[in-house]
This record gives structure tokens, sequence and C-alpha cells, in this order.
């Protein structure tokens, strides 16, 4: 083969050196005339043979030409060749592709291939015919990239699958070698489970589907989750055909939520409503089934297009209510738990799937409403008397207070009129204060019969729900189940004898607890309260008493009857103004009498009267008239 390389290139040189001397020919018809120098054979005829001999003509000499060019393989750059091994070195493989040279291909593109030996046939890519140095630039590596796209390509529109070799892990996925090319496999297409570790797949050989391909890029991504998912949506297919409603299958506990549990039929997934668990009450499906627990259930439902299948646990045993025990009749007591509370009673559980409901109503004796969310708590048992029972609509009434007598039957003999007793406050209205004084019997305090001496706007100023309290029985309703309690009348009514205490125009001292737009409520001794109008709260400097200010406060008004007292702080200092004057009204009055008094003295004495005593009468006739000017105007 060498050989062959040798002659070739002989040959070549030969064709060169004849175009040369041809040109050289042509060249000397135009050039300038010049010395010629003499070389040996140029007068070499290159048509004539050996003998002298023209051979050929000149149609052969062109179809020996074809021939001869034919002989060398026409190249383009990126065009996939074979090519055959003819030689082998320690660094690289010899390559004949049937060119004017070799190609030289370094061994390391020949991994792959174990035992390669001179004359083996290999695809090879043409990176360049020629390079600068004059070399064919070949590559095995590149070829095998192009045939490797071409397949992925196809394998990608036919949706074939194919077999890949997992060979490193990368960020978010692995890198597999399909076809001799690398291709990227997302961390989410591994399996239908997500996966963590990434290692356990490295040299692993897995197949795939290719899922999708850059063009642009010669970039592919494989999916092994979609072959999974393929098997797994044949098998839903299948299992799907072959559903029947009351089919009893078995299936495994795959997840738990709050409505009900998923469950896995063996490739498809059924949901296990939270109601159909257990006849009894759950609220969650952890309190009966366990993850991966296997269990059988039967289909209730199922939709073909959607593939959706509903499931039931509880529906494979009997209804409670159909097999109930013989001791649950009307008038037997039953243990409960409280599975559910409304406004108007509770649930009480018997039995898994048996129920009955106490209504407030049935709760306890007393009249005074009950709130059944204060009274029950979840998960709380109580004993409880059967009153109705209805198998065929599967309802059951209870009654908790008819466990025990009604108190009412002698209530006047337990709580007679006038009598005390102690309570407890249940509840607060605006109006009054729900008393218990015993299981089943209570009554309601008044607001006005909290006490004699204040008035409160909320019974929750004088008392709390919890608090105990005394009371005097006031009146019976037997018939509707009431009583009227009074509190203050435990005591005397103290007001009988403070009537003379803050009789109208005495004096108090008395601290302004609160203001509003019409005057001040006024904190009295002996616990009292009085109200002081607005225009009586002025000061005698003009100011007015503020909040929390003491102060002296006169009576005005004291009524008994309807527990009132109207203090004034401005009569005070009022009445000491009117009592100055009215002083003073009387020293001028006395005064003028006295001056009458001393003029008709001195008229009776004097029987003539004289210059001099001309003079004196002048002046007492002057203080006389000042004197009456003087009442005039006190008088006014």
């Amino acid at each position: 083969m060498f050989e062959n390389i040798i002659r070739k290139q002989l040959n070549a040189d030969a064709q060169e050196s004849a175009s040369a001397s041809a040109e050289e020919t042509t060249a000397t018809t135009t050039a300038p005339v010049t010395e010629v120098v003499e070389t040996a054979h140029d007068d070499f005829d290159w048509n004539v043979d050996k003998r002298n001999v023209i051979s050929y003509s000149e149609e052969e000499r062109e179809k020996f030409h074809k021939v001869y060019d034919n002989t060398f393989v026409q190249l383009n750059d990126g065009e996939l060749i074979n090519g055959t091994v003819v030689g082998l070195t320690k660094t690289d493989v010899v390559l004949n592709i049937g060119f004017k040279s070799d190609g030289l291909i370094s061994l390391n593109e020949f991994r792959d291939l174990q035992g390669l030996k001179v004359g083996d046939e290999v695809e090879v890519m043409v990176v360049e015919k020629e390079d600068r140095d004059g070399h064919l630039n070949l590559s095995r590596r590149q070829a095998r990239i192009t045939r490797a796209w071409e397949k992925i390509v196809e394998v990608h529109k036919t949706g074939e699958v194919i077999k890949g070799n997992v060979t490193s892990k990368t960020k978010g996925g692995l890198i597999v070698d399909v076809f001799g090319m690398e291709t990227f496999l997302p961390g989410s297409q591994i399996d239908v489970k997500p996966v963590t570790d990434y290692d356990q797949f490295v040299g692993k050989t897995m197949e795939f589907k290719v899922v999708k391909i850059n063009e642009t890029i010669k970039n592919a991504v494989v999916s092994h989750k979609a072959l999974i998912e393929s098997d797994i949506e044949a098998q839903r297919a299948e299992i799907m055909s072959k559903l029947e409603k009351g089919q009893v299958l078995e299936g495994t506990v795959k997840n738990m939520t709050d409505f009900g549990a998923f469950m896995d039929l063996g490739g498809l997934d059924g949901l296990l409503y939270i109601t159909d668990i257990s006849w009894g009450r759950i609220s969650h499906p952890s309190e009966v089934l366990k993850m991966d627990q296997k269990i059988n259930v039967v289909v209730l439902d199922f939709d073909d297009e959607k593939k959706r299948i509903s499931l039931g646990l509880k529906q494979l045993t009997p209804h409670p209510w159909d097999v109930l025990s013989e001791n649950i009749i009307e008038g037997n007591t039953v243990k409960g738990k409280v599975v559910n509370i409304e406004d108007y009673g509770a649930f009480l559980e018997i039995q898994p799937g048996v129920e009955g409901l106490v209504h407030v109503s049935e709760i306890t004796w007393a009249n005074t409403p009950i709130n059944a969310k204060e009274f029950f708590k979840l998960g709380d048992e109580h004993e409880a008397k059967v009153v109705t029972l209805d198998k065929e609509s599967r309802k059951m009434s209870l009654s908790i207070k008819q466990l025990s007598p009604d108190p009412w039957n002698e209530i006047e003999s337990r709580f007679a009129e006038g009598s005390k007793h102690a309570g407890l406050v249940k509840n607060i209205t605006n109006y009054g204060v729900f008393v218990e004084l015993a299981p089943g019997i209570g009554g309601m305090i008044h607001i006005s019969d909290l006490s004699w001496l204040k008035r409160f706007n909320h019974p929750g100023e004088y008392t709390k729900v919890g608090q105990n309290i005394d009371v005097m029985i006031m009146g019976i309703d037997k018939e509707n189940r009431k009583l009227q309690l009074g509190h203050k009348q435990l005591e005397e009514d103290p007001w009988n004898t403070l009537q003379d205490t803050f009789a109208i125009g005495t004096l108090h001292e008395g601290t302004v607890s609160r203001r509003d737009d019409k005057g001040a409520t006024v904190q009295l001794s002996y616990g009292l309260e009085g109200f002081a109008p607005n225009r009586h709260l002025t000061k005698e400097d003009g100011k007015s008493i503020g909040a929390d200010e003491t102060a002296q406060f006169m009576v005005i008004e004291f009524d008994r009857n309807e527990k009132r007292i109207v203090v004034s702080h401005s009569r005070i200092w009022e009445q000491g103004q009117a009592e100055a004057v009215e002083a003073a009204k009387k020293e001028a009055k006395a005064e003028a009498d006295n001056t009458r008094k001393a003029v008709k003295n001195v008229q009776s004495k004097v029987e003539k009267a004289t210059l001099g005593d001309l003079g004196v009468l002048a002046d007492l006739k002057k203080k006389m008239t000042e004197g009456n000017t003087s009442d005039e105007s006190a008088a006014g």
C-alpha cells in the first residue's frame, strides 16, 4: 500500500513537471528573446513511447486521462466517508480514504473499539482536505457525533425506546451516553418518585426516551420517567377496562390527606374518602390507616375519561345500625363520646357509626338558656338515657337530665319564698344576673334588686360570672320553672333612715366620680350617690368642678321613692352672697330709724328756731335724706 502511495505521488510530480514545461514553452513565445540554456532531455517528447513511436491517439489519450482522474476521490469538508486502516502507531491510526494522501487520527478516538487492526474499515469525517501544513484532517469522533445526532433526531420523531449509559452526575441531573453522544437526564425525569441520590445511577445502562432536542446547539434531553409512566398508563388502561362497581381490590396506602387516603391499585390510583373509611367519625385517615399498609377496598364509582376511582373500606362491613346491640333500647342508660357539638345540642357516639343527639333542652332541668358548646367538650364521655330510638331512620335522642329526678317537684320545700341561699353567677345580661342555686334550679336577680344605694348601667359593674352571691327567694313560678331572686333585700332599706341625714339644705362633702353633658355624679358618705346639674357645679371664681375633685355640696332635692339625691355647690356661695345683702339692708334700715328718732327729739325741745338751730336742723335733714336714699338703693 505504501508503494501505491509513492507511485501516485511520482505520477503527480511528473504531471506537475510536464505542466511546468508547457508553461515555460508558452512563455518563451510571448516573452522577450533571452539566452536559452539547454538542459538534458529538452528534446524529449512525452507523447512518444520507449520505442520512439507514438502509441496513443487523441481519443485514447483523453480516455486514459479520465481514468487517471477518477483514481482520486472528490472530497468536501464535513463529509462522512469510510476509510481503511493502513497503519497503527503508538499514538495514531493511519487511514486511507482513497485521497491523494492518507490521514492520521489520534488513537484516543478508537478507545471504544477493542482489537483494532490493519484492514478494518471505519467511518470518519473530513474536517479539512488540506490544512496549513498540507495534511488531510480526519476525525472519527466527529463522525460518531454526527451519526449519533441523526439517530437521536430519528428516535425523537418515532418515540422509539433507546438504551444509554449513565456516565456522570451533573448539576440538576445525569449525563447519559447515547449512540456515543452525551445527553442530559434531568433529576425530575429519572423516576416517577422523587430521587435525591444521583450517584446510585452512575455507570448503569438504562432505557430512555428522547423527549426534547435542540437542533441549533445539537443538544438532547432524555427521560427514564416517561417509560415508567407509559408502562403505568398501560396498566391503568388494563385495570380500568376490567373495573366494575362493587369489585373488591387490594390496594396499598401511598398518601394520606385531611380529606382521605390515596391507594395504589397496582399502577392505578384510587381515592378512599375519609367518610368511607369508617362507620364512625374520624378526624384524619391516620387514625385507622398506616402508610404502605395493604388493605382490601371496594370500588364505589369510577370515571373512564377522568380515570378517577372512588373506593370504600367501611362498605366491606355491615352498617352498625343493622347490628345494633340489644342493650341499646328506649329507657336504658348508655355511655357515649362527644363527636360533634352544635348550637342545638351535642352528638354522642354510642358505638362506631351509632350516634344519638342530646338536645340543649335535655341537658339540665333548669329553665335558663344552656350553651351546648360550653357544656360539652369534644372527646368527653357522658352517660345519657335513651329517650327515642328509630332504627329505620337511624336516629336516637338522648337525655342527661332524666338520669336524675326533677328538682322542681319539691321546689316549695327546698326554696321557700323569703328564704336565703347562696348561689353561683352563671350568666349576666343587660337587665339582670342569672344565678344557679342547685343543679337544674336557678333564677334571676333584676338589675334594680342588686343594691339599695347604687344605680348600675350594667350588672357586670357589680358581679362577674363564676362568682358566688347571696340571694333571697322573692317569688316562685313552678309552671315556667323560674325563681325571682333579690340581693338588696338581704338588708333593710337605708333610704328610710337617711332622709333626716340628707335633708334639703344640709351640707355634705362629696367627690365627683364622673361627668357628662348633663352634669356630674357625686360620691357622698354612706355609699350614696348624688347628682349635680352642670349649672350647680360652678365655683365662686367662675370655674367648674372637674372629675375626681372634692368639694362641699348642698342637698337641694331628696326623693326616697325614686332613690334620688340632687346636690349643688353653687347654691352654697350664692346663698352666702344673698345673706350678706340682707344683712346690709337691715343695718341701713336700723341707722335710718335711729336718725328719725333723734330729729323728733330735737324738734320737741326747741320752741323757737334760731339761726344756729336752723343750721343744726339742716344737717339733720341732710342725714335723713341720705339715709332714705341708702334704703331705696338697698331695696333696689
